[in-house]
């Protein structure tokens, strides 16, 4: 991982079950992410009213303008996510529409973005993985496709495997150090 002097990531948990494995997952990471180093899991994301254009601009409600100075804040942005019904779930999908406005001007735009989580099905999420990375994309982040670890969590508790943690780990120093090519205009 190259030498920084504070990456800050902004972290999207798309689950909101309080014992839920993707938040182990996003607290694991935290708690071991290396110096330099603040993974900021992002709470609250239950509280945000789905995104409707209404109620959005100058007097967007509270919890979405937090949500929007957070991730704003942050030099990357990795969604940590279980799979519902073969896609992302619908907190993670609202957080993300809230974030891509204005349009062409939202909190994502030009951020380095992940995705990763674990499911226990034997594709460990990767449906949702990849609508998230569109989704996030589409709203203009940069989606890092490397960073993408779809794991399941059928035959191996991933709080405690040692390889999954690598994994895990080793995709986040692929986001922390992914840097954007500029194009030469």
């Amino acid at each position: 991982m190259t030498d920084t002097t504070n990456t800050r990531v902004a972290v999207l948990v798309g689950s909101l079950r309080a014992d839920s494995l993707n938040r182990k997952l996003a607290e694991i990471l935290r708690d071991e992410a290396p110096a330099g180093v603040t993974l900021d899991i992002v709470e609250g994301l239950d509280q945000i009213p789905f995104y409707n254009e209404d109620i959005d601009g100058a007097n967007a409600p509270a919890t979405a303008v937090a949500l929007r100075e957070r991730v704003q804040g942050a030099d990357r942005v990795l969604a940590v996510t279980p799979e519902y019904n073969g896609t992302m779930p619908a907190v993670l999908n609202n957080a993300i529409d809230w974030l891509s406005r204005p349009y062409g001007a939202g909190a994502v735009v030009g951020k380095p973005f992940g995705v990763i989580g674990a499911t226990p099905t034997p594709y460990g999420g990767k449906w949702a993985h990849g609508d998230t990375a569109r989704s996030a994309g589409i709203a203009g982040a940069v989606v890092v496709e490397d960073v993408t670890v779809s794991q399941s969590a059928l035959e191996v508790d991933v709080t405690t495997d040692a390889d999954v943690r690598a994994k895990l780990l080793d995709a986040l120093a692929r986001l922390v150090d992914f840097t954007p090519e500029v194009s030469a205009a």
